[in-house]
């Protein structure tokens, strides 16, 4: 499960203008997200409640799911009362040991179990920690994959979740635009959904020139806050050499 302000992000395919063209190249572009997750089951356990359903916002830390665990938390006591009855008789065997009416082994066995029973508890008390799972970041539930109720094994996906509070803009570009094209170039995408033509500035440019196809992958950020702004939404990105 992973945190963080992310977003969506828009990926273009790359088409070139004909010949003699004067309008540079063609960027298509489509929203996706940028940060995304699928929530899963870290224990097997039954589905008590879910507080959020598809297409629900949540904040990060908010409870999504929690599991029925009054198995794990009833192991957890029977550690912790073992745990007791261990540290008494190491508490007795000391004294017995400092009278020499028993031998050094005798209280190392019980100094033994005594360590056997934090170790059961460590053990119990993460798994009851496991019995609620938290939003890792602000965001949107995409697709919750099962219902209250229903009994769950470790590894299985609950909810698909995105990030959609920073957005972002994916461009793939013929790798001699790195001579002018530099953080902080302002250009703009229109989304066919909304009609809206929304402001973008660019933030990074890619690590690594695809020696092929001799392009670059930069990225840019949506200036604003656009509610309307979905994931799977698309249109044109306005951005051609200078």
């Amino acid at each position: 499960m992973r945190g963080s302000r992310a977003g969506v992000a828009l990926v273009l395919a790359l088409g070139v203008a004909p010949a003699g063209a004067q309008t540079g190249l063609d960027l298509r572009a489509q929203l996706s997200p940028r940060d995304f997750t699928t929530l899963a089951a870290e224990i097997g356990a039954k589905v008590d409640r879910l507080t959020v359903r598809d297409g629900d916002r949540f904040t990060k830390g908010q409870v999504l799911v929690g599991f029925d665990c009054s198995m794990q938390k009833a192991q957890r006591d029977e550690a912790r009362a073992a745990l007791s009855a261990a540290e008494k008789t190491v508490a007795v065997n000391r004294r017995l040991l400092e009278l020499k009416t028993i031998g050094k082994l005798e209280n190392d066995l019980a100094l033994a179990e005594a360590d056997k029973a934090r170790a059961r508890i460590a053990a119990t008390s993460a798994a009851v920690g496991k019995c609620q799972i938290e939003a890792p970041f602000d965001g949107r539930v995409v697709e919750q994959k099962v219902r209250a109720q229903q009994f769950v094994q470790p590894g299985q996906a609950l909810l698909d979740i995105l990030d959609d509070s920073v957005l972002e803009l994916e461009v793939v570009v013929p790798s001699k635009w790195l001579a002018w094209l530099k953080p902080g170039t302002a250009f703009q995408v229109v989304l066919e959904e909304t009609g809206k033509t929304y402001p973008v500035k660019l933030v990074r440019t890619g690590a690594r020139i695809d020696p092929v196809s001799q392009t670059v992958k930069v990225t840019g950020a949506i200036g604003g806050h656009f509610p309307e702004l979905l994931a799977g939404m698309s249109g044109q990105v306005l951005l051609a050499e200078p």
